[in-house]
């Protein structure tokens, strides 16, 4: 009854799983703010959702984009841009086929004709476009004309939202290429178009949603390429580990009246969970998603009856422990070197003596300002620590594979 074909639990990258916990304010952004405000006219600003690997970025945008999609939205796949890829070719490819559900092809319009071809330009030839013997727009300009096209189109349905969502932003290194994305992307949020109310005529904006999804590196190549509407069109957040009432929330519906399968006979069963397994895969993967799904699944393989066990628990966590440990260590490694060696610092010193000045002693600097901006890295783009009078860990797995705490069955 337990097989690999019922299994609830995912910790595949980006696959949205069955056992869905927390990010609820983020769907409910989404659910109660954006998606209304945009397709009502009003302007509202793109997302970017940046965290460590592991946190479910680009999971959580999978999950409104299914939603809006069984909505009836227009969505793009998700993008995800490889190192060293034009984010431009990749923009333009998903814009022609959101052009093609919004039935542009098929006008008549020169406007629009023009639109199609030169984006069609740009998804050959990318940001080192060149539009030789003819004036022409940058590519950026091609891609937004086209993008208000798909916008105006939307608009004029009144039910139907655009979304666009670009991940491992992280990866477009090329300063233009960047550039000249965020600016085509932004200036299409923006933009305006009169419509007919009765009474008059008013300006509206047009129902476009932007989702960008990365590692916290990429605010701070925006900042440095000195995007300036990057921070004027684009509201960031750095996703934490979810609480443990998340994902025991998550659990309830195995604990109390079981998660349904298939028996294999044409009818179905229920998978019950002991409460105490429940608590255990909680205590275990330390607000992790990834480790979350990971603990749950090999949980699930470990006996095939009809109730999970805090016994299955810990023998499915000692067949994962060593991908747990493996997926730490990626993201300790991953730190710059100045980054790492303060957390190994303050993991080090007992938590009642977590204080700047003592971390910065163990660093071996002179002062605790010395520290200052390495610690503000970690708490406000990478959401790793939080700053106070007594220094904390967030990232409560990371703390642990850093002490002594780190889960051992």
């Amino acid at each position: 009854m337990r097989d690999a074909l019922d299994n609830p639990f995912n910790p595949g990258s980006d696959v949205i799983p069955a056992v869905w916990a927390g990010r609820t304010s983020q769907l409910s952004d989404w659910r109660d703010v954006l998606r209304p405000r945009r397709i009502a006219g009003l302007y509202e600003r793109g997302r970017t959702i940046l965290g460590e690997p592991g946190l479910g970025k680009s999971t959580l945008v999978r999950r409104i984009a299914k939603d809006a999609a069984a909505a009836g939205d227009w969505v793009t796949d998700q993008l995800r841009v490889p190192s060293g890829a034009d984010p431009l070719k990749l923009v333009a490819s998903a814009l022609l086929k959101l052009a093609d559900a919004a039935g542009l092809p098929a006008s008549r319009e020169h406007r629009i004709a023009d639109a199609l071809s030169r984006v069609q330009a740009v998804a050959v030839s990318g940001v080192g476009l060149t539009l030789r013997d003819r004036e022409g727009p940058e590519p950026h300009s091609a891609l937004t004309d086209l993008l208000v096209e798909i916008g105006t189109a939307a608009a004029r349905r009144g039910d139907v939202m655009v979304l666009i969502h670009i991940d491992e932003v992280q990866n477009i290194t090329d300063g233009e290429a960047l550039s000249q994305l965020l600016i085509a992307l932004g200036d299409a949020i923006i933009h305006e178009i009169t419509v007919d109310v009765p009474g008059g005529r008013i300006k509206r904006n047009l129902p476009i949603a932007v989702y960008l999804t990365g590692l916290p590196d990429f605010e701070d190549m925006a900042k440095a390429r000195k995007v300036a509407t990057f921070a004027r069109r684009f509201k960031t957040e750095t996703l934490e580990p979810l609480s443990d009432d998340d994902l025991s929330a998550a659990l309830q519906e195995f604990v109390l009246q079981g998660w349904e399968v298939s028996d294999g006979a044409g009818g179905t069963v229920r998978i019950h969970m002991e409460q105490k397994a429940a608590t255990a895969i909680v205590d275990l993967c330390r607000g992790e998603p990834f480790l979350f799904q990971l603990a749950g699944e090999q949980a699930w393989y470990a006996d095939t009856t009809q109730t999970i066990t805090v016994d299955d628990v810990r023998r499915g966590w000692r067949t994962a422990r060593r991908e747990a440990t493996a997926h730490i260590e990626r993201i300790l490694d991953r730190l710059p070197g100045r980054e790492k060696q303060f957390v190994e610092a303050m993991a080090a010193l007992p938590p009642q003596e977590r204080t700047l000045s003592r971390i910065a002693e163990a660093m071996g600097l002179s002062k605790a300002t010395d520290a200052g901006t390495t610690s503000q890295r970690l708490d406000r783009e990478r959401g790793i620590i939080d700053r106070g009078r007594l220094y904390t860990f967030r990232h409560r797995a990371l703390e642990a594979y850093l002490t002594s705490d780190w889960p051992e069955v």
